[in-house]
């Protein structure tokens, strides 16, 4: 098992603990992680929840960086600048969501670091993100677009996990907006990198 594996192992592993120890129905629901008040908000919260939401913030941080870097540049495509921009305004309100859950859910930040996130989830490499902080023009413009279908492609699968398997109906709604979104944004995407 290589580090990455591991650490989302036990993230899982930790969630999992935690909700348990929230819906074993003790007297003493305050669990080692979990504030006191959290318990019955988080009744309805599995590991699912706690998962897609951890895994989502860092992922949304990923897409954010990548449109940061693009925007930073002076030639590439304006289609292009106008969706890293499209990018950024949609993700981090949802990442402050996201964050807020966590925070209701009695999740520490510390519990929820995805250093464990792979290519199978669509992240970008660090020498994926410095090839495009390197490219200019047509070239940062055609390699924001195969890297940001990547990416789409792991959120969209991670959210319809959290479709399928996730418990809490707000985390529910989100993942199923996310899906709509950024499968609508992979076609606009595709159609870019074939006018380009």
């Amino acid at each position: 098992m290589n580090i990455r594996t591991a650490a989302t192992a036990a993230l899982a592993l930790s969630a999992a603990l935690i909700l348990a120890g929230c819906s074993a129905g003790t007297e003493d629901d305050s669990m080692p992680g979990m504030d006191h008040g959290s318990s019955e908000q988080a009744a309805d919260v599995n590991d699912a929840d706690v998962t897609f939401a951890s895994m989502m913030i860092v992922h949304h941080e990923q897409a954010i960086e990548m449109s940061d870097i693009v925007l930073a540049k002076d030639d590439v495509d304006p289609e292009v600048m106008a969706l890293a921009e499209a990018i950024k305004t949609a993700q981090g309100p949802e990442m402050e969501q996201l964050q807020g859950w966590l925070d209701d859910w009695g999740v520490s930040p510390d519990e929820h670091e995805m250093d464990g996130m792979d290519h199978g989830d669509g992240m970008m490499s660090e020498e994926d993100l410095a090839a495009l902080e390197a490219a200019g023009g047509a070239e940062a413009s055609r390699l924001f677009l195969e890297q940001m279908i990547v990416h789409h492609e792991g959120a969209v699968e991670m959210a319809q996990t959290q479709v399928d398997e996730g418990s809490d109906p707000d985390a529910v709604e989100l993942a199923q907006t996310i899906i709509d979104a950024q499968t609508a944004e992979i076609q606009e995407m595709e159609d870019l990198l074939a006018s380009l």
